[in-house]
């Protein structure tokens, strides 16, 4: 009896020293996936977020397949679903890292935010665009996937250790002990974490695809209240950076920095301070400074009709969006452009305070300050960057050239499908309504009015800075 009595503690002890080892393990190691292509590196290296935020690999792999019914409704298979980009020959889509621990991790990179998608027309192959908005990806519906998982049933090792047996052909016997004593129920506290942390996005407008909160998050790191303020935003490009040195950045200008920017958005993705992987998003901010914006098809552009229009965008555009011009970069106060606020309200005083403090995610920010108003920013790749205003809200160039009566009070986000009539992505019709987000101008932080420059030019001038503004 005392010798059985002995065994079973033995073994007990035993297993406490084993995940005493499989937590060092998993901790101590950091071996991030590397790509010698820029290319390939910008698509899926590592900048550290995995360790604050990601998702064992075998097990974020094996979630699609057994929780589908909690992924959105929509084309496409598994993150499909939440709107990432798959490329052939590759396992995971296109803003998604790998850092191999003794488990191997999934986070998230900037490439998750800044490609997008393009077809000609609805039949037409699909062009990936690196730099671009990423129209079609949805952060909310990704998170939301993720803290619904961590409080389903299902979440437990009887049920998720076939599956990652399934997906994961290198998925080993070592693999499930780790994964059945450890890692799956550390995750599931995770998820449960992630789930209180954005609770907050279930108290305003569902942001839909191609737009984010990237604020309030922050709030929630630095301990402070997130408050009633909707901070959605759409996703911006990343063409061009060096020339933006010194202008005043984010839609609302808060800071004036390129790189503290990409590190702030680095810790949106979920990397940390200390995670941080500073070389390797490095090489994503050197290879972004000349990264030039793609050209609208030339053969698609009136050359004389744009060369009227270059007249009209000199006398009303070119002060606040060239390059040259005298306001690019600076914000216009929001009582003078009129555009929806409530983004502008989000980012608040104490944030700016508590950002220079620090904590233990995140550096003492030095360039982040409040403003009162909007930044003007310049126009390069203007035309595959719709919808516009800061917010999302008016979704083709036509449209933004219509006094705000005018504009679209509803219509439908997140398809490729260009529209080059009004120079957009197709939002109206019978496809655009069966496949994208509805979006209602009239909720909170979805506001299309302001922004009233050039609206009252007539027609034919309107036209003319159109095809002119195709060229920028």
């Amino acid at each position: 009896m005392r010798r059985g009595v002995v065994i079973r503690i033995g073994i007990v002890v035993a297993w406490f020293v084993v995940l005493g080892i499989v937590g060092f393990l998993v901790t101590s190691r950091s071996d991030p996936e590397t790509h010698a292509d820029i290319l390939e590196h910008y698509k899926y290296g590592s900048i550290g977020a995995e360790s604050r935020s990601g998702v064992p690999a075998s097990l974020w792999l094996a979630l699609p397949e057994v929780f589908p019914d909690l992924l959105p409704k929509g084309p496409g298979q598994g993150y499909e679903r939440v709107g990432l980009i798959y490329e052939k020959g590759h396992r995971r889509p296109i803003g998604t890292s790998f850092r191999r621990t003794e488990i191997g991790m999934v986070g998230l990179n900037c490439a998750v935010c800044h490609v997008g998608t393009l077809r000609a027309s609805k039949d037409a192959s699909r062009q990936i665009i690196l730099g671009m908005p990423a129209n079609q990806f949805n952060l909310q519906a990704y998170l939301n996937f993720l803290r619904a998982v961590g409080k389903d049933k299902r979440f437990n090792a009887a049920t998720l250790i076939p599956a990652m047996k399934k997906v994961d052909p290198d998925f080993s016997r070592a693999d499930e002990v780790i994964y059945r004593h450890y890692v799956i129920p550390r995750t599931e506290a995770a998820l449960r974490q992630l789930n209180d942390d954005f609770s907050w996005l279930d108290v305003r407008p569902t942001e839909g695809p191609g737009r984010v909160d990237t604020f309030n998050p922050y709030k929630v790191i630095l301990g402070i209240s997130t408050g009633k303020t909707v901070g959605t935003a759409d996703l911006p490009s990343l063409w061009n950076q060096r020339p933006r040195e010194g202008m005043q950045l984010h839609w609302d200008g808060n800071n004036d920095s390129v790189e503290e920017r990409n590190i702030s958005a680095a810790i949106g993705a979920g990397a940390s301070a200390d995670s941080l992987d500073t070389p390797a998003l490095r090489r994503v901010r050197d290879w972004i400074l000349d990264l030039d914006a793609p050209r609208y098809p030339s053969r698609r552009i009136d050359k004389d009709l744009a060369a009227r229009g270059s007249r009209v965008y000199a006398e009303n555009c070119a002060a606040c969006h060239s390059f040259k011009g005298k306001r690019v970069g600076k914000v216009t106060p929001i009582a003078a452009i009129g555009t929806d606020r409530e983004r502008l309200d989000s980012f608040t005083k104490e944030l700016v305070a508590k950002q220079g403090e620090g904590n233990g995610n995140l550096p003492k920010f030095k360039h982040f300050r409040k403003t009162n108003g909007y930044a003007n920013q310049p126009l390069d790749g203007v035309w595959l960057r719709a919808p516009y205003l800061h917010n999302g809200s008016v979704p083709t160039l036509e449209d933004l050239l219509m006094r705000p009566r005018q504009r679209p009070k509803i219509f439908y986000r997140g398809l490729d499908i260009y529209d080059w009539q009004r120079v957009g992505f197709i939002s109206r019709g019978t496809t655009a309504k069966r496949v994208g987000f509805k979006f209602d101008t009239s909720e909170r932080g979805n506001g299309n009015g302001g922004h009233t420059y050039g609206t009252d030019l007539p027609a034919s001038a309107k036209r003319a800075l159109i095809e002119y503004m195709k060229t920028l």
